[in-house]
């Protein structure tokens, strides 16, 4: 028995090659170590920080590379440009390169906008603003101390944030100092700028988007962020930002018509886009002013054409403005699309109820809660209707105590 089994370990040995071992080491991912990038855990899929932690943690994490974010912009286009200011700030921050196309602002005049990052981790600021930020967090921490029998309590988490951190932060009241701004690489498309060029071909996209995905390819292709690139050098990141797309400034006619003639520019647009960006070290931010588009059915084609989709819908110039009720937001947001990448069923956000408010520095998403005091008021105004009715039936019970009913 000891012979059979020593000839068949034998005979096994004889027949694997040399040096060879079932344990292989892992190696690392190259893509995981390009700067302000992280795996995600749920899909492994490669995420940057879109600049607002609130929204990294409602995209499951941060914006995975390849994949497009549509924001539906609020009425005054405010709230969804600092978004994307926020998105190009991150870039800046990462040492990603940037793309940024506009047809009505010029992008150099977006990018002198992009927020003062707080970078006490980095180094860019100086040491001295650190003792500042920790003082005025201690004042605002004392100054919410409420009675000792409530320390002990539950609190209500409404910020939505995560246990590890990503991304950066940003004071808005400042603009980001030049000489940070331009270290970054930055290539811009401003429609102005590039003439009309009539084509032969019948394509249903129109010329100013034909022009700007192929100053997308250009720079893609240049620059080496395809993925089959062979390329020596370090790999990055390209960060692509698109301004109110889909407005009539782009010549496009889905805002004033029921039965646009362009009906299928901007989808054809997005087709194409998602091919790059799938085969690139690439993600894009869009912008969109859906609420100027009548017909519906075609905004939720250009809806699921993108991976992530969210609404901005802003208190300013409405009723809610002035409502106790909406007095700590300054508007609401609406998850429209989540994506579903390597995986049958997508992450759904825990709470459905958001709103966003833009504080003196910051900009955050929160869970919506309605303040206590409204009921409360409700509440005692109730009482003091069932007092007046009681003291009135006692009124007619000619003095009975006791009512018999």
């Amino acid at each position: 028995m000891a012979d059979s089994v020593s000839g068949a370990c034998t005979r096994s040995v004889e027949r694997t090659p040399l040096n060879t071992t079932s344990f292989q080491k892992k190696t690392r991912n190259r893509l995981s170590t390009i700067p302000g990038t992280r795996l995600s855990v749920q899909n492994g899929q490669l995420l940057v920080s879109t600049g607002v932690t609130s929204l990294d943690f409602l995209l499951g994490g941060g914006l995975a590379v390849g994949t497009v974010l549509l924001i539906e912009e609020d009425y005054y286009d405010s709230y969804s440009r600092m978004i994307l200011k926020y998105f190009l700030a991150e870039g800046v921050v990462c040492r990603h390169e940037l793309f940024l196309a506009a047809v009505q602002d010029h992008p150099n005049d977006i990018f002198q906008e992009l927020p003062d990052p707080i970078l006490d981790d980095v180094g860019i600021h100086k040491s001295g603003d650190l003792p500042k930020l920790s003082c005025e967090l201690q004042d605002s921490i004392d100054a919410m101390k409420i009675a000792w029998r409530y320390q002990n309590l539950p609190k209500v988490q409404s910020a939505l944030a995560s246990s590890s951190r990503f991304g950066h932060y940003y004071d808005v009241s400042k603009t980001m100092e030049p000489e940070i701004r331009q270290a970054a690489k930055c290539h811009h498309f401003y429609l102005p700028e590039h003439p009309s060029q009539s084509s032969a071909t019948h394509s249903p996209m129109l010329e100013s988007y034909s022009a700007l995905l192929k100053s997308i390819e250009e720079v893609i292709r240049r620059e080496g962020f395809y993925v089959a690139a062979s390329t020596a050098k370090s790999r990055n990141i390209l960060r692509i930002g698109l301004h109110s797309l889909g407005s009539p400034l782009w010549g496009d006619d889905l805002c004033y018509r029921d039965n646009p003639k362009h009906s299928h520019a901007l989808t054809t647009f997005l087709y194409g886009l998602r091919a790059l960006l799938r085969s690139s070290l690439s993600v894009a931010v869009i912008t969109l002013p859906s609420h100027l588009i009548q017909n519906r059915s075609l905004m939720g084609s250009i809806i699921r054409l993108c991976d992530n989709a969210i609404a901005l819908e802003s208190f300013k110039g409405s009723e809610r403005e002035t409502s106790p009720l909406y007095k700590d937001y300054h508007g609401l947001l609406h998850v429209r699309q989540v994506p579903y990448l390597n995986c049958l069923a997508s992450q759904l956000p825990d709470h459905k109820d958001l709103a966003f408010k833009l504080k003196r520095k910051q900009f955050t998403i929160e869970r919506l809660h309605l303040p206590p005091d409204l009921s409360e008021t409700a509440s005692r105004a109730k009482r003091g209707e069932l007092a007046g009715a009681a003291t009135a039936a006692s009124a007619c019970g000619s003095g009975n105590k006791h009512l018999d009913f």
